[in-house]
């Protein structure tokens, strides 16, 4: 819409408009962007102004400004505590492997859902897998501590035993990504499916016409047809991997699985609002997001560079 292009001599020749004319001709569509941008303005770049505290040693009775300047003090201590490497591995796992065996989830239900030809079942199906999205964590938590619970728990019956598995600390990484993947993957599936939606039937039909099996249909067609929507998806993933979700952990740790279950998100809960320490818990939140930052920049270059149409930076 910003360009026109002349032939001239046998070659096309792309001209730039000015940007009034454009903003002339489009307003409407300017006009509709502008409440987004100024959301984001509001609640997104306004309040990066309070980082600063990170470097203070922040007096809400001082201000921003009137707090005296650390420098990376609060970094330094947050390196040095003794509990920084238990909280650095604990947080790096747990994210690692709920990417690792929650992203291919949703991938192969889309594709297993998408050679269901029974309509009605089909849709049954998807509202079945949908339905955990819409549990809240602290509901997800209770049923957790009701299967797992060592006098009458599902499991517990159905294995003969009464382990107290929440109190075990080998358990905790396994409750945490199964419970995550049966919330989680359903919702997941409606991106996957919609792009699967948008296939030529036509290329079923000539596949089928080739003697091509229902596996060799999918590694060939609907594989490639979703290649984009997972580089995206594997991208926005990496984006927040140091991002482990705070309500989970914390409704389901215990004293005595903290050796596993002690991560930076649930750190920055206990520093910043049980214990007021502002600065420390702003620091020790900023260093997670850098790490958020550059994560999410090295996996887009990578992919970038595996796909030339899927570099999104």
């Amino acid at each position: 819409m910003s360009k026109n292009k002349s032939v001239a001599a046998g070659r096309t020749i792309t001209v730039q408009r000015p940007l009034k004319k454009r903003l002339t001709d489009h307003w409407q569509l300017y006009a509709m962007l502008l409440i987004p941008v100024v959301l984001t303005i509001i609640y997104k770049y306004i309040p990066m102004y309070g980082i600063q505290i990170a470097f203070r040693d922040y007096k809400a009775s001082r201000g921003f400004t009137g707090s005296e300047w650390v420098g990376f003090e609060w970094f330094q201590r947050f390196f040095s505590a003794p509990t920084f490497g238990r909280m650095m591995k604990n947080t790096v796992l747990l994210s690692l492997f709920s990417l690792l065996w929650g992203f291919p989830v949703p991938i192969i239900l889309a594709l297993m859902l998408n050679q269901v030809r029974f309509q009605r079942f089909k849709r049954v199906t998807q509202t079945v897998l949908y339905a955990p999205h819409f549990i809240s964590v602290m509901v997800i938590c209770g049923m957790i501590k009701i299967f797992l619970s060592p006098s009458g728990g599902l499991l517990n019956l159905i294995a003969g035993t009464s382990i107290d598995f929440l109190t075990e600390s080998s358990a905790f990484r396994t409750i945490y990504i199964a419970s995550g993947i049966w919330q989680d993957a359903g919702w997941g599936i409606i991106v996957y499916m919609a792009t699967l939606s948008s296939v030529d039937t036509s290329l079923y039909e000539a596949a089928r016409v080739d003697g091509a099996s229902m596996f060799q249909r999918i590694l060939h067609i609907d594989v490639p047809a979703l290649r984009s929507v997972m580089v995206l998806n594997l991208i926005m993933s990496a984006g927040g991997l140091m991002n482990v979700g705070f309500e989970k952990v914390w409704l389901l740790q215990t004293n005595l699985n903290k050796a596993t279950s002690d991560v930076i998100a649930v750190y920055v809960y206990q520093q910043g609002i049980e214990n007021a320490k502002y600065s420390y818990s702003t620091a020790v939140g900023l260093f997670n997001t850098v790490i958020n930052i550059i994560l999410l920049i090295v996996v887009n270059r990578i992919a970038g560079k595996i796909s030339e149409d899927t570099s999104f930076i």
